[in-house]
């Protein structure tokens, strides 16, 4: 016997398989809804930058959760409308003026941070105040989101997966939407009440000009302005609800019914729920569908 006899040998191997090898599935990409409709947007206006990543603090941004829950917040953000309307109209604005031009220039983008991803993808994603920040630029706004959870349609891939909750048809998901978008911005919009000097009702009602014409102007820069009038007018219809009205949004968007065979005479093409009271700081500069025209 030689000494090399008693080296352990190779370890014996498994048969070669003869068949076809079953690929084993790579980890599935965690979902961010919204993600693609944001960049979409990001990349079609300086208007709005939307970052999808946790809020961030600092270098002017804040949360929404600090409007929902500091005064100091809300009057500083008060503070920044008041000096840009200083700027453009030669004189102080009203507090309350003021008060309604910041909270329009919240509502506005981050209501599309709801209602785009439901216009481009059918999704609704999930948000609470935690999950958002923003900051004001010379030339928009820059918000930051965490999205996870979100609400689909039965025909979405993502139905059935750990962060997506299934709506059965398409007003199920209207109704997801309402209720998402109008829970985010209950706590805003009481914070902002005391300094707009406004109840609740005139405050939703203002909450509902910033969705339709945050969403309209959207639509505008996709090529499908008409489109996002005829859902936004549905998602609003009296009724939405099955009750007087899709709570607690104002009943309607608003837009013009189709001009009669021979009327000659413009009409604005919405009526706006609300006077953002502009005509206090320029009597001249009143929107074509304020209210206040409509009752003269």
């Amino acid at each position: 016997m030689t000494a090399s006899s008693t080296r352990p040998g190779p370890a014996p191997r498994a048969p070669r398989a003869t068949g076809t090898r079953t690929p084993v599935p790579a980890p599935a990409a965690p979902i961010t809804p919204g993600a693609p409709s944001y960049h979409r947007i990001s990349a079609l206006t300086p208007v709005l930058t939307v970052r999808c990543a946790p809020p961030r603090d600092g270098g002017g941004r804040m949360s929404a959760a600090d409007l929902a829950t500091r005064p100091e917040a809300v009057r500083e953000l008060i503070a920044h409308d008041a000096r840009r309307g200083l700027a453009r109209y030669g004189q102080p604005l009203r507090p309350d003026v003021a008060a309604g031009f910041g909270l329009h220039r919240f509502v506005w983008p981050v209501s599309l941070l709801f209602t785009l991803p439901w216009f481009l993808e059918r999704r609704v994603p999930l948000l609470g105040v935690d999950d958002v920040s923003l900051r004001r630029r010379s030339d928009g706004v820059e918000l930051t989101v965490r999205a996870a959870e979100f609400v689909c349609l039965p025909e979405d891939p993502a139905a059935g997966s750990g962060p997506a909750r299934t709506a059965p048809d398409e007003p199920a998901l209207g109704a997801e939407l309402r209720s998402a978008l109008g829970t985010f911005l209950a706590p805003v919009l009481t914070a902002f009440g005391p300094e707009a000097r406004r109840g609740p009702r005139v405050l939703w009602a203002m909450a509902t000009d910033a969705v339709v014409e945050g969403l309209w102007f959207a639509g505008g820069l996709l090529g499908e302005r008409e489109r996002a009038r005829a859902e936004l007018a549905a998602l609003l219809a009296p009724g939405a609800d099955g009750g007087p009205g899709p709570a607690p949004f104002t009943p309607g968007a608003g837009f013009a019914p189709p001009a009669a065979a021979g009327e000659n005479a413009p009409r604005p093409d919405r009526s706006r729920a609300s006077c953002c009271l502009v005509y206090t700081a320029e009597p001249a500069d009143m929107c074509d569908g304020c209210p206040r025209l409509a009752r003269r």
